[in-house]
């Protein structure tokens, strides 16, 4: 099943509607979606390597807009929208401490959790929920969304076919070590 999934999202990625769909999914994930785009971002870059610094920036724009939009559900529509968002997906804790947080060490914080696996959603809300300087939060977005995609972007594209080897050789292996990369950053933010 996941050699199929992943051989669908090859063909995905190869495909003209490809940039369309991770930027959508990079926007979406910013503010509200629960899926990093680097699903889509990886295979994209594997599939054509020759494009992988357009897809990273294309990411980066889509995931900086979708932040902007995430600070706008934080800043205006705490009480009515992100509020029920965190319910949703039980960061009501882990956004309480993030916000006291946000008093000292805003732009910090945002660097640091826009590397991680951590979803972003919850940097964008929180500091617009805590009103967070706007253009402070914007250039750090741009900083750490940047440097994610554009490093992955660049290890792909330097090493893009035997990584793409390594991952159709060990594809249970590399899912498996995804998953509980994606697992340990939903334990951190909900115990740190």
């Amino acid at each position: 099943m996941i050699e199929r999934l992943y051989r669908r999202l090859l063909l995905l990625a190869s495909g003209p509607r490809a940039p369309l769909w991770l930027a959508v999914i990079a926007f979406a994930e910013a503010s509200f979606f629960p899926l990093p785009p680097d699903a889509l971002l990886i295979p994209m870059a594997l599939a054509r390597p020759h494009r992988a610094w357009r897809l990273a920036a294309i990411c980066t724009a889509a995931s900086v807009v979708g932040g902007a939009f995430g600070y706008f559900i934080g800043f205006a529509l705490y009480q009515a929208v992100a509020q029920p968002l965190l319910h949703a997906y039980g960061y009501e804790a882990a956004f309480e401490r993030f916000r006291q947080t946000f008093a000292e060490y805003g732009f910090w914080v945002i660097l640091l959790k826009g590397l991680t696996p951590i979803p972003y959603k919850i940097v964008t809300i929180a500091s617009g929920a805590a009103g967070f300087s706007f253009a402070m939060f914007m250039a750090a977005s741009v900083i750490t969304r940047g440097a994610r995609f554009f490093m992955i972007a660049g290890l792909l594209r330097r090493f893009g076919d035997p990584v793409r080897v390594f991952i159709e050789r060990r594809l249970t292996l590399v899912t498996t070590i995804a998953l509980l990369g994606i697992v340990a950053g939903f334990v951190v933010l909900r115990y740190v």
